[in-house]
């Protein structure tokens, strides 16, 4: 636990509450020695920042639905896999969205009910539909084969699973194509606009009366909103279309996704999920007015910007005529911004060896990483105060994905991860959320156990 003076820091509204935390928490971090020359890189998550982007998601689709509409929003577990966040989020009101038997497993051991859980994957076993449907879980089938296996066990046993099928619109990519999920080729769902498909879908439906809910998934971080829009469109008109042709309501449920882009360059929520749900009411009112349940699945744009990356400064110097900071934060850490920094820049915020938020005339500089390997950059050529050793650098927004996919170049170990909240007057307190990895836990991975069966063979 730590004290600061906030009396500099008297600072309105959520985004400036947001930065004015971060900045107490790491000094409180540092203080505390939860960074520092032992620990020399950890994850901070704002937990109250957390509960209110919870809060807003739930607002601002309750602004705009029929009284009594059902409305599930299903984390994507994948953006931030870690059982206590799973567990802060249901208390919030939220389910999970789960990709994998290790998000299942997650998930339930965070507490969330199966009636709360979806699983979407294109690549589902049948020893998992199998769990799902004995469990109650929501099941949206990839393709025609995993259909073809939904009939051979929905045949042999009845279940409570509400079950539907992933389509692809085919709206086209974002800026970012590797993670865009709408183009003509994505491996995702039944291509829509494919010859003879659509006709199919809705065969599949009208000779299955058990297939309930409709489940699209257009988003993802660089695709503007309209696209989204466009793709939840598609769906909500094929499910029209097979309620009407079905003479009933059929399909109950429509899965819109989620994949809301974040504002990287900024403390600013922009967009937000109010302008989302707005956009949708009007350009899709009937996804609205009571006919049918709904489901999202947003991650990122839930918990990217309550989480830093903070890592000490372990050598300055200088190569090339450009100072260069050594840190402990790099590739295991912030993957895709290593690699594809232009798609994924982050923001890099300073920090002096007591963790205050650094001064002095701003230097390009290059911010490393501790793999061996010379493009491990978080940062290239970018303007701060000019950093020391034991000083601190910040990656900001890196509470999906950041904690989410360690990666284990050189082995270095998965860092701890800490909760906190930072009251008005300057308190700060954290909870453990994920212990750092030590030597030993990474010897035993590495079949540590096991170190002489190669040489029975």
């Amino acid at each position: 636990m730590a004290s600061t003076d906030t009396s500099t820091l008297p600072l309105p509204g959520l985004p400036a509450r947001r930065a004015r935390d971060r900045d107490l928490a790491v000094r409180a971090a540092v203080a505390q020695g939860l960074v520092g020359p032992g620990a020399p890189v950890a994850g901070l998550l704002d937990v109250t920042g957390i509960r209110a982007s919870a809060a807003a998601l739930r607002a601002a689709f309750d602004a705009v639905a029929a009284p009594g509409n059902e409305i599930l929003h299903a984390f994507a577990v994948k953006a931030t896999p870690l059982v206590p966040v799973l567990r802060l989020l249901h208390q919030a009101g939220l389910g999970a969205e789960v990709a994998s038997p290790g998000e299942l497993a997650l998930a339930r051991a965070a507490g969330v009910p199966p009636a709360r859980t979806v699983l979407d994957s294109p690549a589902k076993t049948g020893a998992e539909l199998r769990e799902a449907l004995a469990l109650g879980i929501a099941v949206n089938a990839d393709n025609p084969q995993e259909l073809a296996r939904l009939d051979t066990l929905v045949a042999s046993a009845p279940t409570r699973s509400p079950l539907g099928l992933r389509v692809n619109p085919q709206t086209g990519a974002g800026s970012i194509d590797a993670t865009s999920t709408a183009t003509a080729t994505s491996k995702f769902g039944v291509a829509l606009r494919d010859e003879g498909a659509r006709r199919w879908v809705v065969r599949a439906y009208l000779d299955r009366p058990w297939l309930t809910r409709l489940h699209t998934h257009s988003g993802s971080q660089g695709v503007p909103l309209e696209l989204l829009a466009e793709g939840v469109h598609a769906a909500y008109e094929l499910a029209e279309e097979i309620n009407g042709l079905a003479g009933r309501r059929q399909i109950d449920t429509l899965d819109i996704g989620g994949g809301l882009p974040v504002n990287f360059g900024s403390d600013e929520d922009t967009p937000d999920h109010a302008g989302y749900a707005k956009l949708l009411a009007e350009r899709v009112p009937g996804l609205f007015d009571g006919r049918y349940g709904l489901v999202t699945e947003f991650g990122r744009s839930l918990l990217a910007k309550h989480g830093t990356t903070l890592a000490r400064v372990e050598y300055a110097k200088e190569s090339g005529g450009r100072p260069i900071a050594v840190t402990h934060a790099g590739v295991q850490v912030a993957t895709r911004t290593v690699y594809l920094p232009e798609a994924w820049p982050l923001r890099i915020a300073a920090y002096d060896a007591q963790g205050r938020p650094a001064k002095g005339p701003e230097v390009a500089q290059d911010i490393a990483g501790p793999a061996c390997f010379a493009g491990d950059l978080l940062a290239r050529n970018r303007a701060l105060p000019l950093l020391a050793a034991g000083d601190h650098v910040a990656a900001l927004d890196t509470g999906a994905y950041g904690f989410a996919h360690h990666y284990a170049y050189n082995s270095l170990a998965r860092p701890g991860i800490y909760g906190f909240t930072a009251e008005p007057g300057g308190e700060v307190r954290f909870a453990t959320v994920r212990e750092p990895q030590t030597a030993e836990e990474i010897v035993a991975e590495s079949g540590g156990a096991l170190r002489g069966t190669l040489l029975d063979l």
